[in-house]
């Protein structure tokens, strides 16, 4: 009788005991110290830029982390704050899931923990939104906790540097190179917010996804990937996302400057979003209009990239002579007062 043949594994890796040293220095001397969350232990600053820096440039995040602290200072303020307060100053940001996590967790820190977040990665990984990548870097940053962190940047840099040969789309792999993380970490937790920061740093600047600069970096000598000659092969991830596309159609109601919109639900996409009501098919649009006794006047198509899919949307616009008695869940909304509602992004260019 054949016995089953066992997954493969990753072969073992040699883990170079100078890294977290040279890491550490070159951070010091050559790191990123100028952004506004750095060179601070407050949990709520680091947090709130960990949230927002996920699938987000650090440029594009620099003027909503001010604006959020000018309107939200502590997270007590946030938590009392209403969801649509949150999602309205979010709006543009984009993947809107992440303020929806980042209310309840601030809700979850002024009810539960007295306003203070707790003080180590495992206790932050209980709290909505936050994962074990997030935990830790909160958890080093703030308290110094010997905790590996392994967002998309940090992969890189780690399958790099130990020529890892898991394929990361399976939790096996992942799992083994979050323990060869672990094993890199200083010894000194004084250390730990350095090293973090330099992990981060190396893979958002030298460490680039398709040309990484070898030659300036501080670990090259120590780099198997680079001595193997294909630095850009890791990591291994073969399992491809895969897209579908979506259509559906809008209708802009207007009534003497006043525009007409509709809440989503909780979940899905776009979840608690303001925008206009939408519907499957142009059929069920021209049904509404009819029964509305209005003409909708074709506007260009929307297309707009989501993580999973391409969306298409076909604007239609009426003006209504006069405001319909019902009209379903929803509000007419003066233009000048949009800004106080979380619209989707392609929505908002649509408006003007």
């Amino acid at each position: 009788m054949k016995s089953e043949a066992k997954p493969a594994q990753a072969p073992a890796v040699q883990l170079p005991s100078e890294f977290a040293t040279l890491l550490v220095a070159w951070q010091r001397s050559h790191g990123r110290h100028e952004l506004p969350w750095q060179n601070t232990r407050d949990p709520y600053r680091v947090w709130l830029s960990e949230i927002m820096l996920q699938q987000t440039q650090v440029t594009t995040v620099l003027g909503y982390y001010q604006r959020f602290l000018q309107r939200f200072p502590t997270v007590v303020d946030l938590a009392a704050a209403s969801l649509d307060e949150v999602l309205a100053l979010w709006q543009g940001l984009g993947y809107y899931s992440r303020a929806r996590n980042l209310h309840r967790c601030a809700q979850a820190v002024a009810a539960q923990h007295g306003g203070e977040f707790p003080r180590s990665a495992a206790a932050l990984q209980e709290l909505s939104g936050i994962g074990r990548s997030t935990a830790a870097a909160i958890a080093s940053f703030c308290f110094g906790e010997r905790v590996a962190i392994l967002d998309g940047n940090v992969k890189r840099v780690l399958s790099r540097l130990l020529a890892f040969e898991g394929d990361l789309a399976g939790s096996a792999a992942e799992k083994q190179l979050w323990a060869h993380a672990q094993a890199l970490l200083p010894e000194r937790e004084a250390d730990m917010p350095a090293y973090t920061q330099g992990l981060m740093d190396l893979g958002a600047s030298l460490c680039a996804a398709r040309s990484p600069q070898c030659l300036l970096c501080p670990v090259s000598e120590l780099c198997q990937g680079r001595a193997g000659g294909e630095p850009t092969r890791y990591p291994i991830k073969t399992r491809k996302l895969k897209r579908s596309r979506r259509e559906n159609w809008w209708l802009w109601l207007e009534h003497e400057g006043r525009i007409w919109l509709e809440q989503r639900p909780e979940t899905g996409v776009w979840a608690g979003l303001w925008t206009l009501p939408l519907f499957e098919d142009e059929a069920q649009l021209q049904a509404r209009t009819q029964a509305l006794g209005a003409a909708a006047e074709p506007l260009p198509q929307v297309s707009h990239a989501l993580t999973h899919f391409d969306w298409v949307l076909h604007p239609r616009r009426a003006e209504l002579a006069a405001a319909p008695a019902e009209l379903g869940s929803g509000c007419w909304v003066a233009r000048e007062d949009l800004a106080a509602y979380a619209l989707p992004a392609p929505l908002k260019r649509l408006l003007g």
